[in-house]
């Protein structure tokens, strides 16, 4: 019986979204932003897996640009999906790609200090038991906590944060603060911000002290539930296995999965090939692997991120080679985050749509939702969400 393996590589865009005039990093609207093509451009990039699945000809097609190192014939099927949904966050890339694009606008807090309402800051006061918080304003999660932290420390207020996405992060040391605290703390906001149409309220523990705080792995995200069902409720509900590997859980709320493997990315890569041999027959595997825009889109490294992109083309080749003749793999991204872009905000760019399985073939332009009625014709389980398979 067959099995799916879907592998989203967060942020990775190829340009091209018809509507990127209407998505902003500062005043400059994403119009021309390609991840893909300009990190090529910039800083060299080697992936010959990615591309031998059509890579380089699914960044042509999206945006009409051909990328430097990158334009080999292609031996999977290929194309280029477009997204529909108002956001280009990391909640409506995968709630889309699942089946279900977001029927509403999302809501963001404004870039000013105090970027907060002042009736939630009261609230987040009087659930963490302090006085009042730190930050309050847009920021990097590591730049807030270098600057914030031995404020932390000294008294206890934990360190609060936003940007250009729908999300509340809160951070606050695992050991001072404590960890549980801040779960709790977390958790019992999230329905004041789901109501407010705020995607996620994220836990952002770190460690360490002052010119010395790092991030842990033990982040977690509460984030708002999907609407309708997606393709891992269907899944589920046909008897199969669903297996989230990264931070899927958070992302569906762990809505219709069965196995949930989470860690570092080394860590990731290997759960998912611990699952190639593990993973039931008829299952499907819904991996988000290798955060590039937390560690260099929003960054803007560009060199960081090729570099991090040939790791990851290696991982994926190894990966291939453990496939059952009748597995289907599918890679794509959530949205975009171009390194060489203005401003810190992820990009609005479609995203490519790479197949191992279903032989050489080019898929065209594709609809996100696509991804998910494809999982479900390849798995033969009945579907009644959006999209149309492209098998």
């Amino acid at each position: 019986m067959p099995r799916v393996f879907l592998i989203v590589i967060d942020s990775v865009g190829i340009g091209g979204a018809p509507d990127a005039d209407q998505f902003f990093n500062g005043d400059l609207p994403d119009t021309g932003a390609n991840t893909l093509a300009h990190i090529a451009s910039d800083a060299g990039l080697h992936v010959p897996v990615m591309d031998g699945l059509g890579l380089g000809a699914a960044v042509t097609l999206a945006s009409g640009i051909t990328a430097p190192g990158l334009g080999a014939a292609p031996t999977g099927a290929w194309g280029a999906a477009t997204e529909v949904s108002p956001g280009k966050d990391t909640p409506s890339g995968h709630w889309e790609l699942a089946g279900v694009p977001v029927p509403w606008d999302w809501h963001v807090f404004p870039d000013e200090t105090p970027a907060f309402p002042a009736a939630l800051t009261a609230e987040i006061c009087a659930k963490a038991g302090t006085e009042g918080i730190l930050g309050n304003r847009h920021s990097s999660g590591t730049v807030v906590i270098d600057e914030e932290g031995a404020a932390h420390l000294r008294s206890g207020w934990p360190i609060c944060y936003t940007s250009a996405d729908s999300v509340l992060q809160i951070a606050a040391h695992e050991e001072a603060f404590g960890l549980g605290r801040l779960l709790t703390l977390c958790k019992e906001l999230a329905p004041t911000l789901h109501a407010m149409k705020v995607g996620r309220v994220i836990a952002r523990p770190f460690v360490g002290e002052a010119g010395n705080f790092t991030r842990t792995a033990n982040r977690k995200d509460y984030a708002i539930a999907t609407p309708a069902p997606t393709i891992c409720d269907y899944v589920q509900k046909a008897g199969r296995t669903v297996y989230a590997v990264g931070k899927i859980g958070d992302i569906f709320s762990m809505r219709g999965i069965d196995d949930l493997r989470k860690g570092s990315d080394a860590a990731l890569m290997g759960h998912l090939n611990d699952l190639a041999t593990e993973a039931a027959d008829g299952s499907f595997v819904f991996a988000n692997l290798v955060e590039f825009d937390s560690l260099y889109g929003h960054r803007r490294d560009p060199v960081g991120y090729g570099r991090h992109l040939e790791w990851f083309d290696a991982a994926l080749g190894s990966f291939l080679t453990q496939m059952k003749d009748d597995d289907l793999v599918i890679v794509t991204a959530d949205h975009g985050n171009d390194p060489t872009w203005a401003g810190t905000d992820h990009t609005r760019e479609r995203v490519p749509v790479l197949v191992h399985g279903v032989g050489s073939r080019a898929l065209g332009h594709l609809a996100f939702t696509d991804v998910a009625a494809s999982v479900a014709d390849h798995l033969n389980v009945p579907y009644a969400g959006q999209g149309k398979s492209f098998l």
